[in-house]
């Protein structure tokens, strides 16, 4: 059977979640190393994946979340999203994750996220992406920064963090700050 492809990139494709996708999605999200990142901090079932995945399909006005797959041999690595959909004032807010840790550090998080954010101001016709980032995730405020993300404030304090507090760095994209890495990350796609 051909892959299913949505949203295509130089090494990953976009495509909606399957099934056959929560049996890692219940890994990762109970991984603490992962969790960490994440706003989701209580223990996950297979069945309570099966219900988020329900409930996903009934809101595709308002949120679109999609697995981020390697084109060679078409492995899940990773999911991202576009949540709280406006269309009337045309924005979003965006979170993502790549839960294969080996693949940390290699790009697949921009590379996902720019091919997203195209979708949200191209397709969509956003024209503003929010997202926040925990201040002792550099990795990830670096990926959105690498696509245009610039921050516009902090929550100071706002999540427990290894037995204290860490703030929360609020981003934001504008189509137009978004346009410069996008028509760089296109050049090597039309080549």
């Amino acid at each position: 059977m051909d892959p299913i492809i949505f949203l295509k990139g130089k090494r990953l494709y976009l495509r909606p979640i399957l099934e056959q996708d929560l049996e890692k999605l219940v890994i990762w999200i109970n991984d603490p190393e992962i969790r960490q990142f994440l706003a989701a901090y209580l223990p996950q079932s297979p069945e309570d994946e099966r219900q988020w995945l329900e409930d996903l399909r009934n809101k595709k006005d308002t949120q679109l979340t999609f697995s981020i797959v390697l084109k060679n041999g078409d492995e899940l690595i990773g999911v991202i999203s576009l949540h709280n959909i406006n269309h009337r004032q045309g924005t979003a807010t965006m979170g993502f994750f790549i839960g294969r840790k080996d693949l940390w550090n290699n790009g697949y998080g921009s590379e996902a996220l720019i091919i997203l954010l195209n979708y949200a101001f191209d397709t969509l016709n956003l024209r503003k992406v929010c997202s926040s980032v925990y201040a002792f995730n550099q990795r990830s405020l670096k990926a959105q920064q690498k696509c245009g993300f610039q921050i516009e404030g902090t929550l100071k304090q706002q999540r427990r963090y290894n037995y204290g507090w860490t703030d929360e760095i609020l981003l934001a994209v504008f189509r137009e700050d978004f346009l410069p890495p996008w028509q760089e990350f296109a050049k090597d796609l039309a080549a």
